[in-house]
């Protein structure tokens, strides 16, 4: 019980606007996963000098990184998909039908450009494609939400 009552207080609070958190500065990232790491502590009742690796994997919990990342690929996989709000949409665009590119990978979506801005590369039409381009074509094409939210979805790409 008190398992359930923490993974969902932390899920919660976690995982509100986790898109907006795309791209992050280190430090920032450094003091979410402190508070996931501190969780899993409290959960498996460790100290602070014990390793929490191991407490992370068997919550099934991805670091925050990763997480957000995640978070971001599925928010893409609903909008692909027309599962996402509407606002969502027009943000992003399939590469074979927007632009004749003699490119073999029609799975890409469009980057649009960023002019030396933090955030604007941390927008979802910006961040979007840059998840879902550097996902596994076999990520890529799952026939369902629940196949792509497989733990092989959450690959470690680097999003910069």
């Amino acid at each position: 019980m008190f398992q359930s009552l923490v993974v969902t207080l932390l899920n919660t609070r976690l995982d509100y606007g986790n898109g907006a958190l795309i791209g992050l500065p280190v430090y920032l990232t450094r003091r979410l996963q402190s508070v996931l790491n501190a969780a899993a502590r409290l959960i498996f009742n460790l100290r602070r000098s014990d390793h929490v690796s191991d407490a992370l994997i068997s919550l099934y919990w991805l670091r925050v990184p990763e997480r957000i990342r995640s978070k971001v690929a599925v928010l893409v996989y609903k909008v692909l998909h027309d599962c996402a709000p509407l606002y969502l949409g027009p943000f992003t665009h399939d590469l074979p039908s927007r632009r004749g590119l003699r490119s073999s990978r029609t799975d890409c979506l469009v980057q649009p450009p960023v002019n030396r801005s933090t955030v604007g590369s941390r927008a979802f039409s910006v961040a979007g494609p840059r998840v879902w381009n550097c996902l596994l074509p076999e990520v890529k094409s799952a026939p369902s939400l629940t196949t792509f939210r497989l733990p092989h979805s959450t690959q470690d790409v680097s999003v910069h």
